[in-house]
């Protein structure tokens, strides 16, 4: 059973359920946006911000990574961009009285969305732990001096640098992360684990084997230009609402679109876009086929498809495959040995559909395929995306206007930070490119990405952890475990905007390090500063934000890594953090030289809308990898396996979060509303556990491990999901998902197929 919050913060375990929704946006998405920006940042501040999020003259949306193109809105964000921007221009402050009366124990027991709830917090605040009682200890405001001096006092005093590690969030800034990689690496270490590690690693390696880059190839022309686009693993309604207006583009363009999702999606159904009149009375309906697969049968689908391509005569583009592929036998050979028995029992699909979904695919010459986690986080991912490219690859729908690979990255700036250097395992020619500039050794060992981090901590191998940016603890799998390795630490040091679980999870010394955020002024010395982002489809672009500080004690992202770097290396460095914290341009003039792809990186982010990084199979149909070609692969076809009475679990987004931060209670497009704690279940399979709609159930995960990972008290609501399959939301069920539970080369957690069994539990 889950238990009562303290005073103050909502119940999130007795939710009201009603009939899910079968269109997305429209007037209630505009009300919606209305009423939680004002809330947060009253009428005045909440068009000085709106109007300003996504413009080539103001701030990237803290929120999803979608791109903008050349010709924008006047409101060129969506309803869960404003909410991110408002959460973070609230009027809302979390000073230091606040800390005073609520010690640890008490922001330990409130739940995330309260914590979010409270406001900018507005000064520098260390905890010492010690041998205090939790309900006593308390976080006391802080000197940044102070602050970066126990930051050099606990780094000091470690055997060795490997023993910190440096965690990076996706809304860090290009420049924030070139500084953070950088000191890490002058420091001594390549331990820099990032959100990367828990969302689209499995895309990076698999895109980087196949076609030699680890992105996506697409541009949002491209999208608009497609014939089809299959969304696989995906619900842009909620996680990037800005896709539907680019899907609806494409519909009007004559495209034609398949998502394949074990759960219907309301954005998919139909798209009333706020745009136009048209579309908030009418809509667009944006499905022409819906695969509703079983969990985890995505690349026993493609699989098939590559197969039924095989099979029909001109189907392939044999000049492609030719010229450009290398290991098309031994993938045909696999291909062909696919069986329909086995595709139907991992997908849970009938013929007829996968059929329909051919003809489509055939009938297309310039097809797009999107994907986000649906497809990332299972154990055999990186192999269902590599069967993906495969399908692409055969139908030479690569390096093609209106085709190719689509990963939707899911949050700001997380595919820059990975090409600024945040990665655990450097590629040598970008270590050799540092160390030309800047006259150091850089560390050559591969350093340890999120899951291994968490090991570390928990093996008391890992001693300091900091973070720039992020909710670590609620983000990461195995929360009991996960918390444990966190209180081992020496030190734990927050890199925030607002408070969050990672506040209240600490090692023996924590340190809030208060940051400006996207919609804040950035002043230094050299005056008035702006950084840069990356999204989804490789465009680098000037985020400057337009708002007063919420206190005058904050410090940029930049300017809290050059200070600390200063503390930590001393005179040892030669490299100017004074000059980086002074002027951003300083930064990105070094940037250019170490980064592929930025040559004169300042003159070109002064153009109006910023530049294309380049793509090689995009660009030119080249491909850097071992073999010169984009390859082919032959892996054996995975899907779970579920022992009789049990279901496979995904966990989820509600419509009113993002990420790990939570906007609200409320979840509209599923018809749930005033709580969190939800398992979506068949009304079949519900059924034959004796579990009514609206009972109550403890989710139990069963893992090879043998231990038992219990989240209690979640209602039952029935719901149209696949057979055999549940959802819930997260960070709530990130206590069911085993540390070990991984992603096969590429770490990911396996938070998209959780075996679980329902046992009926006391209502809430």
């Amino acid at each position: 059973m889950a238990s009562k919050p303290p005073a103050g913060d909502p119940v999130q375990d007795a939710p009201q359920v009603g009939a899910p929704q079968h269109a997305a946006a429209g007037l209630p998405a505009i009300g919606h946006t209305l009423r939680v920006a004002q809330r947060q940042m009253g009428v005045r501040r909440t068009a000085q911000t709106l109007l300003k999020v996504n413009q080539k003259d103001g701030f990237d949306c803290p929120g999803c990574a979608w791109p903008e193109g050349d010709k924008r809105h006047v409101a060129e964000f969506c309803e869960n961009g404003a909410k991110a921007v408002a959460e973070e221009a609230t009027l809302r402050r979390v000073t230091p009285a606040f800390f005073a009366d609520h010690p640890l124990a008490d922001l330990a027991s409130r739940s995330g969305y309260w914590l979010g709830q409270q406001g900018r917090i507005t000064q520098p605040m260390l905890l010492e732990r010690g041998d205090t009682p939790d309900g006593e200890a308390r976080y006391e405001p802080v000197s940044w001096e102070r602050a970066f001096g126990i930051i050099a006092e606990e780094l000091h005093a470690l055997d060795s640098p490997d023993e910190a590690l440096f965690y990076t969030s996706g809304r860090t800034s290009n420049e924030a992360a070139f500084l953070l990689q950088l000191f890490a690496r002058e420091f001594g270490t390549n331990n820099l684990p990032d959100c990367s590690n828990m969302c689209h690693e499995s895309s990076g390696s698999a895109l980087t084997e196949t076609l030699g880059v680890g992105k996506g190839s697409v541009s949002l022309e491209d999208l608009h230009q497609a014939d089809l686009i299959i969304v696989a693993g995906q619900n842009p309604g909620t996680n990037h609402p800005r896709m539907l207006s680019a899907l609806e583009q494409a519909k009007a363009s004559g495209a034609k679109i398949i998502s394949v999702n074990p759960l219907p999606e309301a954005g998919l159904e139909r798209f009333k876009n706020p745009q136009t009149a048209r579309g908030l009375v009418k809509g667009a309906a944006l499905n022409d086929l819906f695969l509703q697969i079983r969990i985890g049968g995505d690349q026993a689908l493609f699989r098939m498809l590559n197969k039924l391509v095989l099979e029909t005569p001109g189907a392939v583009d044999e000049a492609f495959v030719q010229e450009h592929t290398h290991g098309f036998e031994a993938f045909a050979e696999a291909a062909r040995s696919a069986d329909w028995a086995e595709t139907l029992a991992a997908t849970g699909l009938d013929r007829s559909g996968i059929e329909r979904a051919l003809e489509m695919i055939l009938a297309s010459r310039r097809t797009v395929v999107c994907w986000a986690m649906g497809l990332t986080q299972h154990k055999h991912a990186v192999a269902t995306i590599r069967e993906v490219v495969n399908l692409l690859l055969l139908r030479g729908a690569i390096g093609r206007p209106g085709a190719g690979v689509c990963p939707v990255r899911g949050h700001s700036n997380v595919q820059g930070d990975r090409t600024m250097g945040i990665f655990e395992r450097p590629a040598p020619a970008f270590l050799d490119a540092l160390e030309k500039e800047f006259g150091f050794a850089p560390p050559r060992r591969h350093g340890l990405d999120v899951v291994r981090s968490i090991r570390a901590l928990r093996d008391g191998e890992a001693k300091v952890f900091f973070a720039m940016g992020g909710n670590f603890v609620a983000a990461t799998p195995d929360t009991e475990v996960t918390e444990a390795a966190m209180r081992r630490a020496r030190l734990t040091v927050q890199v925030s905007t607002k408070l969050n679980r990672s506040h209240a999870v600490t090692g023996a010394r924590a340190l809030i390090l208060p940051t400006l955020g996207r919609t804040d002024k950035d002043v230094q010395a050299a005056g008035r500063q702006f950084v840069t982002v990356e999204d989804s489809m490789g465009m680098v672009h000037a985020s400057r934000g337009n708002l007063t500080p919420a206190s005058p004690h904050l410090l940029s992202e930049p300017a809290i890594v050059a200070r600390m770097a200063r503390a930590v290396l001393g005179d040892s460095s030669a490299t100017p953090w004074e000059e980086f914290e002074r002027d951003y341009a300083v930064i990105r003039d070094r940037i250019s030289r170490v980064v592929p792809g930025f040559e004169d990186f300042n003159a070109r982010i002064a153009r109006p809308g910023g530049f294309t990084l380049p793509h090689a199979p995009r660009d030119e149909r080249r491909f850097p990898t071992a073999t010169g070609k984009a390859n082919f692969t032959a892996a054996a076809v995975e899907y779970p396996r579920v022992p009789e009475g049990r279901l496979l679990l995904q966990t989820l987004r509600s419509h009113d979060q993002y990420n790990t931060t939570v906007y609200g209670l409320d979840d509209r497009y599923r018809g749930i509303r005033s709580g969190r704690r939800v398992v979506l279940v068949h009304p079949e399979d519900a059924a034959e556990r004796g579990l009514a709609d609206g009972a109550y159930a403890d989710l139990v995960s069963e893992w090879r491990d043998g231990a038992e990972r219990r989240a209690p008290g979640f209602r039952v609501v029935h719901y149209p999901t696949a057979r055999g399959c549940a959802a819930a939301y997260y960070p709530e069920t990130n206590v069911l998902v085993p540390l070990d539970s991984t992603a096969d080369t590429s770490n990911t957690p396996a938070s998209k197929s959780v075996v679980i069994r329902l046992e009926q539990s006391a209502s809430a």
